[in-house]
C-alpha cells in the first residue's frame, strides 16, 4: 500500500517507521507549505496542523484518496468534510485519538457515565496532561471523553479550567515536556471518589491505530469512525 503522511512531525515519523514495518510504502512526506500529487497514494494519513487539516482532506477526497485524518482543533469544519466525502463518494475516518487502548477507554467513559447518571451527590471533573508541543486545548481526546459524558449524563457542557455552572464539566489541560498523553476522569463526592484513567507511554499506540485504520479503509466508501475499524459496538 502507497501512504501519504500529511504531516511529518514527530507522529508522521512514527507512523512512517511502522507503515514500511508493516510492509506499505510512503510515497509522500508533506509538511505545510508542500506542493504534492496526493494521487501518487493508495491512502493518506493527516497527522498536520489545525489550520491545514480540512485543505489536507478535502484534496484528498476530491482525487478519490481514501483518507484518515487524526489532527485536532479544526472540527468546525468536520461538517463540511462529511459532507465533501458524501458528495464525492469517497471514504473519510477523523479519530481525536487512534490508540485501540484509548477507544477501549472511550466505551468505559461512556459506561461509567451512565451508570453514574443519577447519582448527584458525585462532581464530576477531568484533566488531560500533553507535551508542550500540542497545539491546541484541550485535546481532542479529552473533548470526545466530555462529550461521552454528556451523551449520558445531565451535563450540557464542558469548558476549560473553570467551572462556572454545577451543569458543565471543567477541563484542566497541562503542557509538560515528553509526555505523549494523559487522561484522567474523576467522580469526587464527600465519601469516596471514582477514577479512570489513561496513560500513553509512547506514540506507537496511536500510530499503529493510524496505520491499521489505513488499512481497513482502503476500497470502501464512507465516512467512518475507530468503532468501526476496531469493530467495538
Amino acid at each position: 500500500m502507497k501512504i501519504a503522511l500529511l504531516g511529518y512531525g514527530r507522529m508522521g515519523k512514527e507512523i512512517e517507521k511502522i507503515a514500511i514495518s508493516r510492509g506499505h510504502e510512503i510515497v509522500i512526506k508533506k509538511d505545510v507549505e508542500d506542493v504534492i500529487d496526493i494521487t501518487l497514494a493508495d491512502v493518506a494519513i493527516d497527522f498536520s496542523v489545525p489550520t491545514s487539516a480540512f485543505d489536507n482532506i478535502s484534496n484528498c477526497l476530491k482525487n478519490n484518496v481514501p483518507v484518515i485524518s487524526g489532527t485536532t482543533g479544526w472540527l468546525d469544519k468536520y461538517e463540511d468534510a462529511v459532507n465533501l466525502c458524501k458528495k464525492e463518494k469517497g471514504a473519510f475516518i477523523y479519530a481525536s485519538n487512534f490508540s485501540l487502548g484509548v477507544n477501549i477507554f472511550f466505551e468505559l467513559n461512556k459506561q461509567l457515565a451512565k451508570m453514574m447518571q443519577n447519582l448527584e451527590d458525585y462532581d464530576i471533573s477531568m484533566e488531560e496532561i500533553h507535551h508542550t508541543k500540542k497545539l491546541d486545548a484541550p485535546s481532542g481526546t479529552a473533548i470526545t471523553l466530555a462529550e461521552g459524558i454528556i451523551e449520558n449524563s445531565s451535563k450540557e457542557k464542558w469548558e476549560l479550567d473553570n467551572k462556572t455552572s454545577e451543569k458543565n464539566i471543567p477541563i484542566v489541560a497541562k503542557r509538560i515536556p515528553e509526555i505523549p498523553g494523559t487522561h484522567t476522569v474523576w467522580y469526587n463526592s464527600e465519601v469516596d471518589s471514582i477514577e479512570i484513567k489513561h496513560t500513553a507511554h509512547n506514540r506507537k499506540g496511536f500510530a499503529l491505530g493510524a496505520v491499521v485504520a489505513a488499512e481497513w479503509i482502503l476500497d470502501k466508501e464512507g465516512v467512518f469512525s475507530m468503532k468501526d475499524v476496531l469493530n467495538i459496538h
